[in-house]
């Protein structure tokens, strides 16, 4: 990935972090036919030192067949339009033009497979209390029928995904001056959930030196 110096973000645990935050990912994998993408949700751990992201897919998508091949996890986090006149600068010269604010994640590995009954339980249990916590009545799999939740685990395929190694980007204007940033700032602010997210991104990186 193209990753300009002021934009890459390299410490594993902020990008395990935001990987825990996004949750959703594509597989993508590269084959003699093309590419193969599954988009899935992931569950993000460390073991050994080492970053592991587990997911599933449906028994009948053959990317799990491509398991041992090299492969990336993207995790696309927020994206927001930057209009130019979201900066100060624009009524001083004009020089100014739109661009794209976002935040994404790429893991680099190798994924295995996984088919036994207690692993996939483990690792749905897993799934479904990283986002059913919290909730006020959150549901657990015990409350679903033991044979039901049998036959769709048997239509499933677990993956599980060694990562190599990891490379963030943020694009949220922190290489422009005190007066743009702060319009961006302020533009990104008004403009919905995601917006606020890459406002906040932006914030968290040093002022600029005019």
């Amino acid at each position: 990935m193209y990753t300009p110096n002021n934009s890459a973000i390299n410490d594993p645990a902020t990008l395990a972090h935001v990987m825990t935050e996004i949750s959703f990912g594509a597989l993508i994998t590269p084959t003699p036919d093309g590419i193969e993408i599954s988009h899935l949700p992931w569950i993000v751990r460390e073991e050994g030192g080492r970053v592991i992201l587990e997911s599933h897919v449906a028994r009948p998508n053959p990317h799990w067949k491509l398991a041992g091949a090299g492969s990336v996890v993207m995790f696309q986090g927020p994206q927001a339009y930057v209009s130019p006149s979201f900066y100060p600068s624009k009524q001083v010269d004009g020089k100014v033009v739109p661009t794209w604010a976002y935040i994404v994640v790429h893991a680099h590995g190798v994924f295995e497979s996984f088919n036994g009954a207690e692993e996939l339980h483990a690792h749905l249990g897993d799934l479904t209390h990283r986002h059913e916590a919290g909730r006020a009545e959150p549901w657990a799999m015990s409350d679903a029928p033991v044979p039901y939740l049998a036959a769709l685990k048997r239509g499933i395929i677990g993956l599980r995904f060694r990562v190599d190694r990891l490379e963030g980007k943020w694009k949220v204007n922190q290489h422009k001056s005190s007066a743009d940033r702060q319009g961006t700032y302020e533009g990104l602010m008004a403009s919905g959930e995601q917006g606020m997210d890459l406002a906040q991104a932006l914030a968290s990186f040093p002022a600029a030196q005019d």
